[in-house]
């Protein structure tokens, strides 16, 4: 149940990443709320994630997928670059956080 956890937080930072976005694009209340609300749900859900998974594990999960999960988000809703180099590196970070995963 914990893994789950961490792999909402994990979508919640990204949620919380997007409000910043949608924020610098246009302030009202739906993106203060997306910021807001996908950080605070984020961080509970770590916390609840990490009495019983290692922090250090469960804090390169999270930022993980906040990471990939942002960069994902960039170029399908932001036209960010899809260069293969970028998703290369983006592959290597998703790589290392199931590598964590099976060892942990």
């Amino acid at each position: 149940m914990a893994w789950i956890l961490l792999v909402l937080a994990g979508f919640g930072e990204v949620l919380g990443v997007a409000g910043i976005n949608k924020l610098n694009q246009r302030k009202d209340i739906v993106s203060f709320s997306l910021l807001f609300g996908g950080f605070i749900l984020s961080f509970v859900l770590l916390s609840i994630a990490m009495e019983s998974i290692s922090m250090g594990t469960a804090y390169a999960i999270w930022t993980g997928i906040g990471t990939v999960g942002s960069a994902v988000v960039g170029m399908i809703l932001y036209g960010e670059s899809r260069e293969w180099k970028r998703i290369l590196f983006i592959a290597m970070v998703l790589s290392a956080a199931v590598g964590l995963k099976l060892i942990a």
